[in-house]
């Protein structure tokens, strides 16, 4: 007898293990992918001016606010180097902020980065990879969010690789918002590029900078916006 209840808790502790989740998920209220151009069109001074817009945005004292407005009071980000479509991006781990202590922790990771990929401009691939570490990880948010920043458009692609317009679809299809940073330095009408093959999903919006100096001020416009909590108010 004591034996057949020993197997049978055997038993239930199996089952409940199969149905419980792999790993425990850490509530926040947005979780956020950060896709930095680093291809070929983007030389060493302007990929610096692109990190050092990013830690200057974490360290803005109406970001550090907007990262605790939610009812969760944190969100989650981490960063993605993107460029040739046929190569592996280059990504930070995910960090959970809660305060300006953790917003100067990421700020300083992100000043210090080293470039590590270059090549053609790859949007679409940098969007499934970002899709791919949201759908990833051991975070649960309210909203998922990628931030594409980029100063051209996608280039021809050598090898099959997914575009821009279906990377968009994939990602709408799983409830995340893609918003863009256009850099128009190159190409002064990149916003509407982007807006036409990059940008959707609820709220999805687009960003510019006119010249990659307006990076830093876009970027912590655009995180105020995306952190923010604004609450749906139903009609009277």
């Amino acid at each position: 007898m004591i034996r057949r209840a020993a197997i049978l808790l055997a038993i239930l502790a199996l089952t409940i293990q199969g149905i419980a989740p792999a790993r425990a998920q850490t509530a926040v209220d947005v979780e956020l992918v950060i896709a930095v151009d680093s291809s070929a069109s983007i030389d060493e001074r302007e990929f610096a001016l692109q990190l050092a817009g990013i830690a200057a945005a974490f360290r803005d004292p109406e970001v550090v606010t907007a990262i605790g407005s939610g009812p969760r009071n944190r969100v989650a980000v981490m960063a993605i180097f993107w460029a040739e479509s046929g190569y592996p991006s280059d990504t930070t781990p995910w960090h959970v902020l809660a305060n300006a202590a953790d917003a100067e922790a990421f700020a300083g990771l992100m000043a210090g980065w080293p470039r590590r990929v270059e090549g053609g401009t790859g949007i679409g691939t940098a969007v499934l990879n970002s899709v791919k570490q949201l759908e990833d990880n051991a975070i649960q948010g309210k909203r998922r969010i990628i931030d594409i920043s980029g100063d051209g458009r996608e280039t021809t692609m050598r090898e099959f690789f997914i575009t821009s317009p279906q990377a968009r679809a994939m990602a709408i299809s799983r409830g995340i918002t893609v918003n863009g940073l256009a850099i128009l330095n190159d190409e002064p009408d990149l916003d509407r590029y982007y807006r036409e093959n990059v940008t959707g999903g609820p709220g999805s919006f687009v960003m510019i900078a006119r010249e990659i100096e307006d990076f830093a001020e876009a970027m912590r416009r655009k995180l105020i916006r995306e952190f923010e909590y604004r609450p749906l108010l139903g009609l009277l």
